[in-house]
């Protein structure tokens, strides 16, 4: 029964390692039946009943452990740590019986370390399974980057023997050199002469050399993270380099679905959080320094796998950095980042995102104190430095207006946010005035004083003509900032209607910039301001603007008429009698202009009507 048993053991490792020719043989089939058994071996469980003779005629170390028994004539050897186990003995042993098996891809890293083990050298016999091996792998398998690949999966389970007789760094070589190869010939193909004549890559051509992309996504991270590597020495693209970590990484995490869906989360498997998270900071550290060598949206899902597998400060903090020197191409989708920490945490990862926001902030700075050119650009709207800052400017404000309504978002982080950014990077408003107007709305239990340091973050002269219609009447706004958006929106109707009737000959004198500081109004305004006074200011401002819009409605139509009439008659009477209609219209009231002195407080009446008022409440 014994007996029995030990031949289906060894006929199912026969069948796993699929030998040609005596792979379907029985164990019993390929020993001397005629000749009884003189030695058995154990190895790893496995128990083999052969003779002496076939293996040390191969084998140095059996030869050894049967000289130093002679005279106890040993019977039964137990072979230790043989690397392989017994399905390695076996095809060991076969050699010894001279039983011909192929040396395959899948055997040959088993075969060198099982020769290596029992010490089957050339100074025992000639042609013996090492040199057998050895010729193969050099011969075949490193001409071949499949093969190579197929070798190092074999090698995974042979280590560190296999590591310190060179096959793996031997087939790592060989895999980078061929990458690099076919990449070279990939690009001379690639290679077209233009219409003038000159040699030129065609960009659009399908790149064919990246084939093993693929391939080496079966090998495990140790050996994978060393490929890399060695690629990246030889001097492969970094194009492709990113390429294979990104198809790497999506096949090793097996919680991808989770990992890269921006608003997902579900629930960890610990049992596979040690395999990903190393997965997730070995890939990170082969990412390549260039930019765009791997697509933005991959750094942010490596960053959320990070965050949640809890990876190390230093892999999280290199994944900011890279996604802070590109954060102009981001999206929305890109930055909410979920929270994976206590629940009485905000929903999106605030912290992670101001850190990118101040690396992007850093960098843009860094970038134009080495860039020559950037002295003379730099108030250039259109320059690649302020470029990415609008983009950013406009990504961060709708970032706000999407985590403005979470109750658990602190005053202090939603402003940290909106003034990372400097202050040229908005130049308009409107973004950020609905981010903070949706902030107070779900906050409705705000003190004054928190709404009042909100609020200064809006340049109210900033606004588009909307948003501050819209704002005028925002009874979720103080009523300081209303004052100051009823203000700037009076002056652009003013400037409005005298820029309207500039003329060659009649030039209005006001060219000075009607921009006041968003902060003047707000210093003549105390705490101690009458509410009453301010309300009732407020509500003769609305009055005022709608009777402006009505004028200036009516001014349009009268100017339309005007311009006609002077096509027809260029006489000076008519001249004459259009100054004089325009001298009657009255565009801002009669308010007095008591205390003013300055020749624009008498010209234009409003100013001083508006600062009268302010400075009266204040007193």
């Amino acid at each position: 029964m014994d007996k029995q048993q030990q031949q289906q053991h060894h006929h199912h490792h026969q069948q796993q390692l699929s030998l040609a020719k005596s792979s379907r043989q029985r164990y019993n089939e390929w020993i001397f039946r005629d000749v009884p058994s003189d030695i058995t071996i154990e190895v790893n469980g496995g128990t083999f009943a052969l003779h002496k003779f076939p293996l040390v005629s191969r084998s140095g170390r059996i030869r050894k452990l049967v000289a130093e028994h002679r005279d106890s004539d040993i019977s039964r050897v137990e072979l230790l740590n043989l690397p392989g186990g017994a399905e390695s003995f076996e095809l060991a042993a076969k050699f010894c019986y001279g039983i011909n098996f192929e040396i395959t891809s899948l055997n040959v890293a088993q075969l060198c370390c099982v020769s290596d083990y029992l010490e089957m050298t050339e100074e025992f016999s000639k042609d013996n399974l090492g040199s057998r091996a050895e010729e193969y792998l050099e011969s075949i398998v490193c001409k071949n980057l499949e093969m190579c690949v197929e070798v190092l999966q074999q090698c995974e389970n042979l280590l560190p023997l296999a590591d310190e007789l060179k096959i793996v760094s031997r087939c790592i070589d060989a895999i980078a050199s061929k990458a690099c190869a076919e990449q070279i010939a990939s690009s001379f193909s690639r290679l077209e002469y233009s219409s003038s004549g000159r040699l030129h890559m065609n960009r659009q051509a399908k790149c064919e050399g990246d084939w093993w992309i693929e391939d080496l996504s079966v090998i495990r991270i140790d050996l994978y993270q060393r490929v890399m590597t060695a690629m990246k020495c030889r001097g492969v693209r970094p194009e492709s380099i990113g390429a294979s970590l990104v198809n790497y990484a999506q096949k090793e995490l097996t919680k991808k679905s989770s990992l890269w869906n921006p608003s997902g989360q579900t629930k960890v498997d610990l049992v596979s959080t040690g395999h990903e998270r190393l997965v997730v900071e070995t890939v990170v550290s082969l990412l390549p320094v260039e930019k765009l060598a791997v697509p933005i949206s991959f750094l942010f899902g490596l960053l959320r796998s990070a965050v949640m597998l809890d990876c190390t400060i230093a892999c999280r903090l290199d994944l900011e950095r890279r996604i802070g020197s590109q954060l102009d191409i981001a999206t929305l989708d890109d930055l909410l980042i979920p929270s994976f920490r206590h629940a009485g945490d905000t929903l999106f990862d605030v912290d992670t995102v101001q850190r990118i926001l101040v690396n992007f902030s850093q960098q843009d700075d860094s970038e134009d104190d080495m860039d020559d050119a950037s002295v003379f650009e730099s108030d250039s709207l259109h320059s690649p430095s302020q470029s990415a800052l609008f983009k950013v400017a406009k990504l961060v404000d709708n970032y706000l207006a999407e985590i403005a309504p979470d109750a658990n978002l602190k005053l202090a982080k939603f402003m940290a946010i909106a003034e990372t950014l400097p202050a040229h990077a908005r130049t308009i408003h409107d973004g950020l005035y609905r981010a903070i107007d949706i902030y107070l709305k779900a906050h409705q239990g705000l003190p004054d004083a928190d709404r009042k340091k909100l609020c200064k973050l809006i340049d109210f002269q900033k606004l588009s003509q909307e948003a501050g219609a819209h704002a005028a009447q925002n009874e979720r706004l103080p009523l300081q900032s209303i004052v100051q958006v009823l203000y700037f929106e009076q002056l652009r109707l003013r400037n409005a209607l005298c820029c309207s009737y500039a003329d060659d000959d009649h030039k209005p004198v006001h060219h000075q910039s009607w921009r006041i500081s968003s902060g003047a109004l707000s210093a003549a305004m105390s705490p101690r301001d009458n509410y009453a006074s301010l309300r009732r200011e407020n509500r003769e401002l609305k009055l005022e603007l709608a009777r402006l819009r009505m004028r200036l409605n009516d001014l349009e139509k009268e100017h339309v008429c005007m311009k006609r009439d002077m096509a027809k008659s260029h006489s000076r009477k008519f001249m004459s009698s259009f100054s004089k209609k325009i001298g009657k219209l009255s565009f801002f009231g009669h308010s007095s202009s008591r205390g003013s002195s300055s020749p624009s407080r008498q010209s234009y009446r409003t100013d001083s009507k508006v600062i009268e008022r302010t400075c009266a409440s204040t007193d």
